[in-house]
């Protein structure tokens, strides 16, 4: 019988096994087959507190992963198939094994959408990204494209023109899905431009590790044109990874889990931390707070306690 479990090992779920293994719980980490998150598919992180020359995604998730290991974190790989949360003791299964918990920690994250394309996942985080807020800085006085059309895409086109010389936004439609306030912002700003009833169907040079150019595919005429850019941000939206979870737990519309008075989900004992529950920030350091989060309200939950009103000092 484990005290608590983790389901993912990206900044939330490494955070909460920190914080959990530090207050003797002895966390079980489920890590995933992605192990990491999405930081595992970032180069340079130059916006997490402390590093001010910044440093690697990857690096960073070794250091968090070594850091919850030396405070009794037991990480385990494994992808989970089901759970079963509706009595105590709540069951965790994988492909490995049946594991028993009194609590759940779920930071499964959210996947961004992507175009699917090889050269995509090739150059993806070496000219491709799916976060201005992360990588825009990296493109001051470049020319960039943003795929989608919604008002995250609108959000992202917007934020990239603080770097970006020129700023390209591809849609498949000949109109906008955004709201019209930020439609009216986009076309306002003199550094945006449009290219209308249009799909990416490549990514130029993956065999020199850059972003040259993207190849066009007009939907209407099925001609093609290239277009020169150095950098493709794609912003087609992002599916949170709670497929395991129907019927377990209270999820959003959209599928994201619905948490409460921090990070309680409609089910007791089972908490939820970083990207699966947050649809707004998706940041590494939002994750990373919300984790320590779960593992507060999990320690308070094992304990008896009545769930923290505010947080106390650090340790």
């Amino acid at each position: 019988m484990e005290q608590v479990i983790i389901i993912g090992s990206g900044p939330a779920g490494l955070t909460a096994a920190i914080y959990s293994a530090r207050a003797n719980l002895k966390p079980l980490v489920i890590e995933g087959v992605d192990a990491g998150g999405q930081l595992m598919l970032t180069t340079m992180v130059e916006n997490w507190p402390g590093y001010q020359d910044g440093i690697m995604g990857p690096d960073l998730m070794t250091k968090l992963r070594a850091q919850a290991e030396r405070f009794g974190s037991k990480i385990i790989t494994g992808h989970v198939e089901r759970v079963d949360l509706t009595a105590e003791p709540y069951i965790v299964e994988t492909a490995e094994g049946r594991h028993e918990t009194r609590a759940v920690i779920i930071s499964t994250g959210a996947s961004a959408r992507l175009l699917g394309l090889p050269s995509e996942r090739a150059l993806m985080g070496h000219g491709v990204s799916t976060c201005a807020t992360c990588d825009g800085y990296f493109f001051k006085g470049k020319s960039i494209a943003v795929v989608g059309g919604g008002d995250s895409a609108m959000e992202e086109a917007l934020f990239l023109t603080k770097f970006a010389s020129k700023v390209t936004v591809v849609h498949r439609r000949d109109k906008l899905r955004a709201s019209k306030i930020m439609q009216d912002k986009a076309r306002a700003n003199p550094k945006i431009a449009f290219e209308w009833d249009s799909v990416v169907t490549d990514i130029k040079d993956a065999a020199k590790g850059v972003v040259a150019s993207i190849v066009l595919r007009d939907i209407n005429n099925d001609t093609t044109k290239e277009l020169s850019v150095e950098g493709v941000f794609v912003a087609i939206g992002h599916t949170p990874n709670t497929k395991f979870l129907l019927g377990q737990v209270d999820l959003d519309d959209n599928g994201y889990i619905t948490t409460v008075e921090g990070s309680r989900t409609s089910r007791a004992g089972v908490f939820a931390c970083g990207d699966v529950q947050d649809s707004t920030y998706r940041q590494a350091v939002t994750a990373a707070g919300s984790g320590c989060m779960a593992a507060i309200d999990t320690e308070h939950y094992l304990e008896g306690l009545p769930m923290p009103a505010a947080a106390g000092a650090d340790g």
